[in-house]
This record gives structure tokens, C-alpha cells and sequence, in this order.
């Protein structure tokens, strides 16, 4: 873990702060379908799973709710129009992203990003906060047939770089995160502030969690 040859990490909850921007879209979504109003705070718990996910919840309001095929159908297209045009319009980069990845590609680490979200929508974000550069693979959601919590991505991303799992470690912040990464043979480190559906992510038990990207020299020095 504490010499990984390659680091990959999540975006949504652990790089960018996007739930502001996806909140917007739901609520205006779910303007358009004449219905309430879901409000940032639910969002904050729903997000993680990817876009389509995203829209289930917000219909049900539920974790693990499915709406009927009509409202979803009707519902989904509407959430996708805004996002496209609201991708980054009120997202934020964590304080401390900057600096740790500025630090991990100085120290010559291989990096790669791993998200759920579509690649419609994470290759503009990370282009639009600058953060793109740093990565030489991105996998997202709709690049393989499987997405985290399975440990495909994960391992596509380890035999990209010619790395064995046991010399990778993943970033993030919720329990999709540390189930992809136990499944794959990774170290996990998750970061405190992410979304995790509301729950401490200290109960999923990382290897270790850590409250900004600052931190990530020392814990790397630390155990090295």
C-alpha cells in the first residue's frame, strides 16, 4: 500500500464537489415533471452510483427505490439535458486537490481516475477544473461493461499501467470505493468529507482515512 506503483482515484465526492450542479438538475427536473423539489441535502445522500442511479433516487426518493419505466423514461432525459449544460457551472475542487496531485505527479507516481460518473460528463469536468492533465487513464462509468463497486475498472486501469493490484491504491470516499478496491486486491484510503450516502465511511473500514489530499505525503512517508 504505502509504495503503490500506480494511484487511482475517484472524482465525484473525493476531487470535485459536484453536487451543487447535480442538485440543480434534479430540482429542475423535477420542476418540469410538476413535482417537488428535492433540495440539496437529499442529493448529498444519493449521489455515487452514477447519473441514471442518481435519477432513480430522486423519483423515489429512496436509496434503493425504482420508479416505473414511464416516469424514468420521461424523467431521465430531462436531467440529462440540464447536466450537459450545468456540468461544472457550481462544482468545486476540495481544498488541498491541487496541491496533493501536484505533489503525487512530482514524486512520479502513475495516476489514473476512476469514476462512475459517463464520460459525457467527466472528461468535461475535469477539463474544466484543469485537473485532467494529471491522469493518464480515465475510466468512467460507461467505458467498460462493469463499474465500481465491481473491481473491473479498477483492474482494466492495473493491467493499463502493468501494475499488480498488490502495488495499486485507490482514493476515494464512499463504500463503492472500498468494495472495488478489496475486490481488486487494492490498499483503499478514503477521504472524510465525500458523499458515502451519508454514513462515516470509517464503518466500512479503509486502510486508512485522511480529512484532505494534504495529508497524502506524509501518510505515503510515514509508512514507506
Amino acid at each position: 500500500m504505502w509504495q503503490p506503483k500506480m494511484i487511482l482515484i475517484d472524482l465525484d465526492g473525493t476531487l470535485v464537489d459536484s453536487v451543487p450542479d447535480l442538485a440543480f438538475c434534479v430540482d429542475a427536473m423535477m420542476q418540469r415533471l410538476g413535482r417537488p423539489a428535492c433540495g440539496e441535502a437529499a442529493v448529498r445522500n444519493w449521489v455515487g452510483n452514477g447519473v441514471q442511479r442518481l435519477v432513480r433516487r430522486a423519483l423515489t426518493g429512496e436509496l434503493d427505490g425504482e420508479p416505473s419505466d414511464t416516469d424514468y423514461d420521461q424523467a431521465y432525459p430531462l436531467f440529462l439535458e440540464c447536466y450537459r449544460a450545468n456540468t461544472s457551472s457550481r462544482s468545486t475542487v476540495y481544498p488541498g486537490v491541487r496541491e496533493g496531485l501536484d505533489f503525487l505527479s512530482t514524486a512520479g507516481y502513475r495516476l489514473g481516475c476512476v469514476t462512475n460518473k459517463h464520460s459525457e460528463f467527466t472528461e468535461p469536468l475535469l477539463r474544466d477544473f484543469g485537473l485532467r492533465e494529471y491522469f493518464s487513464i480515465v475510466i468512467s462509468g460507461d467505458s467498460l461493461p462493469e463499474k465500481k463497486p465491481h473491481p473491473l475498472p479498477l483492474l482494466h486501469a492495473a493491467e493499463h499501467f502493468g501494475v499488480q493490484p498488490t502495488e495499486a491504491l485507490m482514493i476515494g470516499d464512499s463504500i463503492s470505493d472500498v468494495r472495488a478496491a478489496r475486490a481488486a486486491g487494492f490498499a483503499i484510503v478514503c477521504l472524510s468529507y465525500g458523499y458515502n450516502h451519508g454514513g462515516d465511511i470509517r464503518e466500512a473500514k479503509p486502510d486508512a482515512v485522511i480529512d484532505s489530499f494534504l495529508e497524502l505525503q506524509g501518510l505515503l512517508a510515514e509508512a514507506a
